[in-house]
């Protein structure tokens, strides 16, 4: 609850309290009313109820109203057991609506292809689906980070605007999915439909209508990077949407034409080189795997200390999993001198089993993680090294993925069997946790006496401290974290 005075803290969890409790007494009366999952998760989820209240400016009236439709809009569309199966394959391969990149927020990218939709009574309701697969598949992904939309209205024509579906599509911000929207592109709109947009705009009310930018193709470049945009936009991303599979292009694969990228630290020890050889940083937000791609790494006790973690910035939070333990909590920091392009990302196996773990990452060629791929056993800590290459900074884009399942006792854990292993175990059996990375000289903290803690994590702004400072105000609020849990 970043912000907000310790006494607004109180009053914000009140409220919440509140609401739970009058939405239990005043709305749960009907026993099939609401799938039961949804009111399970809201009772235990006070980080989902908060954004409801901040949606309707802590109203705990208008938010249970709120509350009250998304529920039944939820069972309406089997949201909970809505699964790629369950939509018409021909929508996945027009490429209308996919995830792909990110703003320079940091904010994954929605896009929607407006040329590619026709207005179809028959298929309105399949399409209303196909957003909400999207929107479900992300919440599950990545709670409580908010999505950018974009609106690629290039080639687009009258023919092409359903003001029922785009009403849809903004009541799923707009009551749905609280606190989701970033943000509303809308790129390259032809004059002609100056009239509809006014028309979304009454939609959007007062909470949305400031997240609403319309862009042309030299403007669109002021939230999302070259990099991101296609080149009818002007943009560098030669990303071309195909089906199948799903376009999870979160996590891939560090690799060049040659083989493993090496990075220019490197020279520190040949026995760094060799290692190297043997390195991924990859990722699959969807964990798949292949022999190739799987290679171990496991660190023992004669390897901590080594020269690999020399000046790698140490973890100051952590985040406690049901089998690791992941510090930092979030956020990668590198710095912003050459002498500060190393941090340690440290996992301590707090299961009776051993577990093996794998880290990947969004931008592989800017990354090498040392090891990505091996086993820790109970009670045991791991450090594994995240090296920026030359030539490169972090960003708030980069995020890195943390996966971790429990192995079987005597189970081997040398290249062979993590293979067989990552490709058997069961996708609900995998715990994940995300990271991102972020580049700011050491004069700088994001930090500040206000704090949010959401499900162990702390969130913090940006507050200009001195490098003195630091480690103080690092160690106050991790004191602070670890006895109010």
């Amino acid at each position: 609850m970043a912000n907000v005075s310790l006494l607004q803290q109180d009053i914000i969890e009140k409220k919440i309290e509140e609401t739970k409790q009058k939405f239990k007494n005043d709305y749960v009366q009907e026993s099939d009313k609401y799938d039961s999952r949804d009111v399970d998760r809201l009772q235990k989820d006070d980080a989902l109820v908060e954004a409801y209240l901040t949606w309707r400016q802590y109203s705990v009236d208008d938010a249970l109203k709120m509350i009250d439709d998304s529920f039944l809009w939820r069972k309406e569309f089997g949201l909970n057991d809505l699964t790629e199966s369950s939509i018409p394959k021909w929508m996945f391969e027009t490429g209308a609506v996919f995830l792909h990149g990110y703003d320079k927020e940091g904010n994954k990218l929605f896009w929607f292809k407006v040329k590619l939709h026709t207005k179809d009574a028959k298929t309105i309701m399949d399409k209303k689906k196909y957003v909400a697969f999207w929107l479900e598949r992300y919440a599950k992904r990545e709670p409580g980070m908010p999505l950018t939309v974009v609106f690629d209205m290039a080639d687009s024509g009258i023919s092409n605007i359903d003001m029922d579906f785009v009403k849809y599509i903004i009541n799923c911000f707009k009551v749905y999915y609280p606190k989701f929207l970033s943000k509303m592109i809308i790129v390259d709109m032809p004059w002609i439909m100056n009239a509809a947009w006014k028309i979304v705009k009454t939609w959007l009310g007062p909470e949305a209508i400031s997240k609403l930018k319309f862009a042309s193709k030299n403007e669109i470049q002021t939230f999302i990077d070259p990099e991101y945009l296609p080149l009818h936009m002007g943009g560098m991303d030669p990303f071309k949407y195909s089906y199948p599979p799903l376009p999870d292009d979160d996590f891939q694969t560090p690799t060049c034409e040659n083989g493993p990228i090496v990075s220019e630290d490197d020279n520190e020890s040949k026995e760094g080189e060799s290692e190297g050889k043997e390195l991924e940083s990859s990722f699959s937000s969807e964990v798949y795997f292949s022999e190739e791609s799987l290679s171990s790494l496991k660190l023992d006790d004669n390897d901590k200390g080594d020269c690999r973690t020399k000046g790698a910035r140490k973890p100051l939070t952590t985040f406690k999993g049901p089998l690791l333990n992941v510090s930092p909590a979030e956020e990668l920091s590198f710095g912003t001198k050459e002498s500060e392009r190393k941090c340690l990302i440290i996992l301590d196996n707090v299961s009776k089993n051993q577990v093996a773990f794998k880290v990947r990452t969004t931008a592989p060629e800017k990354y090498r993680v040392k090891p990505s791929n091996s086993s820790c056993e109970p009670g045991a800590s791991v450090d594994i090294v995240v090296s920026l290459h030359g030539g490169y900074q972090a960003s708030l884009q980069d995020r890195f993925l943390v996966m971790a399942a429990e192995m079987e006792q005597n189970a081997g854990a040398g290249s062979p069997e993590l293979a067989q292993f990552w490709k058997d175990v069961p996708k609900t059996k995998i715990m994940d946790h995300r990271l991102y990375g972020e580049s700011k000289p050491c004069n700088y903290l994001r930090t500040a006496p206000h704090i949010q803690t959401h499900q162990n994590h702390i969130s913090t702004r940006q507050v200009p401290v001195t490098s003195q400072m630091i480690l103080l105000f690092d160690n106050v609020l991790l004191y602070i974290h670890k006895n109010s849990v």
